[in-house]
């Protein structure tokens, strides 16, 4: 059935809530099964990853870096289009603000360094974006079938850049040299020092501040207001004047360059070089942050934060109870994805007859007349 018929806040309240809490009983289910209290498991999960401020602060961390991935995902489906792209998007952009970094950070201060390194991490998701989107816009290629190709391409191509060009001389580590100084992105802690020995830097702030204008923008704007017009109906938009082609386009490179912007948290703000792999799946986590958080800014925010305190969290219960191996919130984050995206409107139907029981509630009519 569709959404349509449920009330704003049932969609965008109470769906995602039974959606997570349905991944989250499966879940406990495959920990007791692994010998492991559900309860006991949560409260460990909870405490490392949100009730400790040294664990909050890498929650935050992993955080900063899905709000960019899953904003690289919402403002493409908002134009009706599934970038699944935005880890080889994401990948090219470490590569820009490294290009721009490893030429200028021997010459220029931080406070034009770091910019242009985000210029440049930018430009170059956009511009490994600009192709799929081209093919759809003109071509009508799909753009789940391209942008996944671009994944793979994006992997073959970041290993033959780093390895034949980026290694320096006498070193066996597939990664650039050490970026200098000039080029690292302040940390929190320095603001902050509950949070402990923790890499979440200023990246953070981008990303908040990033949320507010996708908000701005997408529900505040004309502009926003013809790009929701093109992802519900294409030919209504069509014919209200929108030039979906462009459309399309500009969905996709703003998609990229936002995809290209999540790699400046992990590589200016934690590790300070290019590395093989650093993506590391967030821009496949994007999809899932997009799906539960439903597009919106606050969705986005807090389903950030629940996979990056799935990361952290994970992490130290996985040392502390043998039985659950790391793998096990892999599994996780697939259901997540599993009831948030292909069973989103799983629940609607009971929702909406428990909807239609209410005091006071009128029953739906019927939208034609009968004899």
């Amino acid at each position: 059935m569709s959404t349509n018929e449920l009330p704003r806040w049932a969609t965008a309240v109470v769906l995602p809530l039974l959606n997570l809490l349905s991944a989250l009983l499966v879940a406990a289910l495959v920990i007791y099964l692994l010998g492991e209290n559900p309860l006991e498991s949560l409260g460990i999960l909870v405490n490392s990853a949100v009730m400790n401020p040294e664990g909050l602060g890498y929650t935050l961390f992993y955080a900063s870096t899905f709000i960019f991935t899953g904003l690289s995902v919402s403002i493409a489906m908002q134009a009706g289009l599934f970038n699944i792209g935005s880890e080889g998007q994401m990948y090219l952009g470490g590569l820009g603000l490294t290009a721009v970094i490893l030429a200028l950070d021997s010459s220029l201060p931080s406070w034009l360094l770091i910019p242009l390194a985000l210029l440049g991490s930018a430009l170059f998701g956009a511009a490994w974006a600009w192709l799929p989107a081209y093919l759809q816009a003109k071509r009508g290629s799909h753009i789940v079938v391209t942008t996944i190709m671009f994944n793979f391409i994006a992997a073959s191509l970041m290993n033959f850049i780093i390895v034949t060009y980026l290694i320096p001389a006498g070193q066996q580590n597939p990664a650039s040299r050490l970026f200098a100084e000039s080029a690292w992105l302040p940390k929190m802690n320095a603001w902050f020092p509950i949070l402990g020995d923790t890499p979440l830097n200023i990246s953070f702030l981008l990303a908040l501040l990033a949320l507010v204008i996708y908000g701005a923008a997408v529900w505040r704007s004309s502009w926003g207001y013809q790009l929701r017009a093109t992802g519900l109906n294409k030919h209504a938009a069509h014919y209200a004047g929108v030039s979906i082609t462009k459309m399309i386009v500009v969905a996709m490179l703003i998609s990229g360059a936002l995809a290209g912007l999540g790699s400046v948290n992990s590589l200016m703000g934690s590790t300070h070089y290019l590395a093989l792999n650093f993506p590391a799946g967030a821009g496949f986590i994007g999809i899932a942050i997009a799906l539960m958080g439903r597009q919106h800014p606050i969705g986005i925010l807090l389903s950030s934060v629940l996979f990056g305190a799935l990361i952290q969290g994970g992490f130290d219960l996985s040392l502390e109870k043998s039985n659950i191996p790391p793998e096990t919130f892999i599994f996780i984050q697939g259901l997540i994805i599993l009831f948030c995206g292909a069973m989103e409107n799983f629940y609607a139907p009971a929702i909406l007859a428990l909807i239609n029981r209410l005091p006071g509630r009128l029953p739906n009519r019927p939208t034609s007349r009968t004899k």
